[in-house]
């Protein structure tokens, strides 16, 4: 993974000064300089209703996103809008407590600025979480899924426009765009939990309209098995840095169509919650797995 000169953490300069607003290295230093120096192994995003997920780290330090230059401001409940650095199961984490979402009006451009400080940090891998309704009435609501590939139905992505040569290659492989060495290893670690880990394809969407049963029909001939509002541009914008990507969806409901239970954000709240149990669980153990190979190492 390559780093642009001018985005090294290391680098020297005021995180405030204008023209830095978008920096991914300006916003990499000034996290690390409120987190005393540490540098994070693993990086992680927390979705809708899994907030609660960064009360697990030790030691941390939470950065709201509105002093971290040049970072949007996320608007969705269950989302607090904090980045954090802290220790989990012996290992440092660089934690992102909500996201942004297309739908609230950024522009897909607005998710390279969070990612590429991920990848600024230099993080080893990139854990992705997200509240998905299924398409599976195997995976029901409070169950999760490992995402083994995607449909992108949002019909743009991150990276249009000029390339900056300097974070990636102009034509980005998909191919492997969830690190099968890291599903590998979670699907290991859920089993040793007793966690039941589904697979299958995310489908992500525009949003914020929960789909017509019309829509649900079409994308399970696709081969769409859940379906959400994100993760997929910060998949792109993680590769095209280079980074290793593994993503979770929390199932919080059946989609339309297939429960009479309505559909609706306090729905996905509430199947979030219930799922954030086995999913605190599962990233505990997977963040040990990289003290672990540390150890290994040493």
């Amino acid at each position: 993974m390559s780093l642009p000169a001018t985005g090294d953490p290391d680098s020297s300069g005021d995180p405030g000064s204008p023209g830095d607003a978008a920096d991914p290295g300006v916003a990499a230093a000034l996290i690390r300089a409120r987190a005393g120096g540490r540098a994070p192994r693993l990086g992680i995003v927390l979705g809708s209703g899994l907030g609660g997920l960064a009360d697990l780290l030790d030691n941390a330090v939470a950065i709201p996103y509105a002093e971290i230059p040049g970072f949007p401001t996320s608007t969705v409940a269950g989302h607090a809008g904090r980045f954090l650095v802290g220790e989990l199961e012996g290992v440092t984490v660089a934690c992102m407590q909500g996201r942004f979402h297309l739908y609230e009006g950024h522009s897909p451009a607005a998710i390279k600025l969070p990612i590429r400080t991920f990848a600024a940090l230099r993080v080893e891998a990139l854990l992705l979480t997200n509240a998905a309704g299924s398409l599976r009435t195997e995976a029901g609501p409070g169950s999760l899924m490992l995402i083994t590939d995607h449909l992108n139905f949002m019909w743009t992505n991150p990276l249009i426009g000029p390339n900056d040569d300097t974070w990636g290659e102009r034509f980005v492989s998909l191919e492997d765009a969830y690190d099968p060495a890291l599903r590998s290893r979670l699907l290991v670690l859920a089993a040793g939990l007793g966690i039941r880990l589904h697979e299958g394809v995310y489908g992500a969407l525009l949003g914020p309209l929960f789909e017509t049963p019309a829509e649900i029909r079409a994308y399970r001939v696709l081969g769409a098995d859940a379906v959400g509002m994100s993760t997929v541009p910060e998949v792109i914008v993680a590769r095209h840095a280079g980074l290793r990507v593994v993503a979770i969806s929390a199932i919080t409901n059946l989609a339309v169509g297939m429960s009479d239970v309505p559909v609706d954000h306090e729905q996905t709240l509430r199947g979030a919650a219930i799922a954030a149990a086995d999913l605190t669980r599962l990233v505990r153990a997977f963040a040990g797995s990289f003290a672990a190979e540390q150890t290994e190492g040493a």
